[in-house]
């Protein structure tokens, strides 16, 4: 029954739509964390944190980049796939045999719903958690919970209390060397500490002090006490370093985006908690909603803008087709700030955007596989020619007047070029004559 089901065709069809997609996939999603990615660096390196740190952010952060890159990497791929079909006339002989629109879209709208059921699965469950562990990872690297390095050759602070400069890190930072601290002790003592080397080591019986375990160096104890510092050589010595107390991160729910759709279903019609709660709570969960459904759409957009018109190769399409699906999402995140502030209900800021676009949608289908030379976008496709015909002969006019300037300045340069020589010739014609007048008489 499924080999009847699929059938070449649908393979065919499917190898077309499976590459592009894949591809426009990955690339928007690359484009999407690069600029993240290079802000992300900044950060850990400003803040001296661990660079894996940077990944983890970084994988957290691709759910929510996905919810828009499934839906572009989908639409491209079967628009490009069809448009294929249509530029090679193989869309033409399916046509013909029998194979309409509707049966050439079985295979992309299995697909479809594959990737709405991932797509939901993101915005049910991982988008919130991922979210929410990005904002821990951020503050756990900016209050120093992920461990801050001690730059070589800078002063780090540490507690308040103690000042250590590092000449030398090896291994790591696991052997450091030119090693200085300055203590001050709150009775007002304040040792200065200088050693050859020195190592990290863990204090087993206080989890939140470290040991800096020092060798052949130098102790200057400064007392209020006592008027001349005392000064001590030390083979070893350990210095305890207190942590700093880390601040815990708050739970999930901070923002209605870390909320799952059951705990936003349950907020949201919960008389219980405010307004403002629930107003938020109502416009995330239909945002998503709305987000999701909207990929049922896409395969009519991408076979209604995929079909140039005949004798053309025009890709305005592919460029209508992506503006079409970003400016639609953002006014889906307009309409949820907007349902968010109580203001309009998410009904009105959502969901009428989302059937009036799914009309538009279902016209633009319906106009190329119904009506015989229909086209989704003829009026543009006849303006882009116009406009591009106009601008063809602008630019070979403007070419044809710079040639002839050209020309024009060619020709001034010669004429100016003649009329400086001329001069000089009838000089030296004068000054001939005059010679050979001179020399007749000097004979005579």
């Amino acid at each position: 029954m499924f080999k009847n089901f699929i059938t070449d065709v649908d393979r065919y069809v499917f190898r077309l739509v499976l590459m592009p997609m894949l591809g426009t996939l990955a690339l928007a999603a690359s484009l999407l964390i690069l600029d993240k990615m290079l802000r992300l660096f900044e950060v850990v390196a400003n803040e001296g944190g661990p660079v894996s740190v940077i990944f983890q952010m970084l994988a957290n952060l691709l759910p929510e980049y996905m919810s828009l890159a499934i839906p572009l990497g989908l639409m491209l791929g079967i628009l490009f796939a069809f448009r294929k079909l249509a530029t090679s006339s193989e869309l033409d002989v399916m046509r013909a045999v029998g194979l309409g629109y509707g049966r050439l879209l079985r295979v992309p709208y299995l697909i479809t719903l594959a990737l709405l059921a991932f797509n939901f699965l993101l915005v049910y469950f991982i988008q919130p958690v991922s979210r929410y562990d990005y904002q821990r990872l951020a503050f756990e690297l900016q209050s120093g919970a992920l461990g801050a390095s001690i730059k070589v050759g800078e002063f780090t602070t540490l507690e308040d209390r103690t000042a250590l400069r590092i000449e030398e890190s090896r291994d790591n930072g696991r052997e450091l060397g030119g090693i200085f601290a300055r203590v001050t002790k709150p009775d007002g003592d304040m040792l200065s500490i200088s050693a050859r080397q020195g190592k990290f080591m863990a204090n087993r019986e206080e989890p939140n002090t470290i040991i800096l375990r020092l060798t052949d160096g130098t102790i200057v104890q400064d007392q209020p006490s006592i008027p001349t510092p005392r000064v001590l050589s030390f083979a070893s010595y350990d210095l305890p370093i207190d942590l700093p107390e880390i601040e815990r991160f708050r739970t999930r729910g901070g923002a209605e985006r870390e909320y799952i759709l059951p705990e936003l279903l349950q907020m949201g019609w919960n008389k219980e908690v405010s307004q403002e709660v629930r107003d938020q709570s109502r416009a995330s969960f239909n945002f998503r909603m709305v987000e999701v459904l909207m990929m049922l759409l896409l395969p009519l957009l991408s076979v209604a803008l995929a079909i140039p018109p005949k004798r053309s190769s025009s890709t305005l399409g592919v460029f209508v087709s992506i503006v079409m699906v970003v400016a639609y999402h953002k006014v889906n995140q307009y309409g949820e700030d907007v349902a968010a502030l109580g203001l309009v209900s998410p009904i009105v800021s959502l969901w009428l955007p989302f059937l009036l676009f799914g009309a538009l949608i279902v016209w633009m289908y319906w106009r190329v596989a119904y009506v015989p030379g229909g086209q989704a976008i003829g009026w543009l496709e006849k303006g882009a020619a116009i406009i591009t015909k106009k601008l063809m002969v602008l630019f070979r006019l403007l070419r044809f007047t710079g040639r002839r300037e050209l020309a024009a300045r060619a020709r001034a340069s010669e004429e100016a070029a003649r009329e400086q020589a001329q001069p000089a010739s009838r000089g030296r014609a004068r000054s001939e004559a005059e010679q050979q007048a001179r020399d007749r008489k000097a004979e005579n």
